[in-house]
């Protein structure tokens, strides 16, 4: 299945799938036994139009998994006040760092990182209003984030702060994604 962005011409066809009506014998040579467990499923394609039709389709779980909510408490943190794709480049950054393999390897260890965070103090996270929409975005973009459905405007950004903070890092700059700016 192929995800189609938004403005990107989609092919349209008229074909059909020749799929067999009668049941088939097993595949010769299936090593599975009854222990084993099925390969997880994919998950569907995204059909959404936007990213924001996307958030508003996203399901919130009933019960967040730590690094879930870790990576939604960034977001929330650091950006519910960004756009949608400011909030979704947050997200990424925290993502990237645990893949890095310079910053810790969970979502958490990232986020709970001393000095990396201004939100966390004394190794703790505040807890966020959890009955607001900007939660509720918070858990929709870090659902997407972590699933890759959609596209990252700050590919491989490791690194970012707010415009009117001026570090002087030698670092190489992606993207200004409204109040961020983000670097590689």
């Amino acid at each position: 299945p192929a995800i189609i962005l938004p403005g990107a011409d989609a092919p349209v066809t008229g074909e059909t799938a020749e799929l067999p009506t009668e049941a088939e014998a097993p595949v010769e040579g299936n090593t599975q036994t009854p222990d084993e467990t099925a390969p997880a499923p994919k998950p569907a394609p995204v059909t959404a139009e936007s990213l924001a039709e996307l958030v508003a389709e996203t399901p919130k779980p009933a019960k967040l998994d730590a690094e879930l909510r870790c990576l939604a408490g960034a977001v929330y943190f650091e950006s519910r006040g960004e756009s949608l794709p400011g909030q979704l480049a947050v997200a990424h950054v925290v993502i990237n760092r645990a893949q890095s393999g310079r910053f810790p390897k969970s979502l958490c260890g990232v986020v709970h990182q001393k000095s990396q965070f201004s939100f966390v103090r004394g190794g703790r996270m505040p807890a966020p209003r959890e009955s607001s929409t900007q939660w509720s975005n918070a858990v929709a973009i870090a659902q997407i984030a972590r699933d890759g459905s959609w596209k990252n405007h700050a590919p491989g950004a490791l690194f970012f702060h707010a415009r009117y903070v001026s570090p002087g890092w030698r670092k190489t700059r992606i993207a200004q994604i409204d109040n961020h700016i983000f670097y590689r």
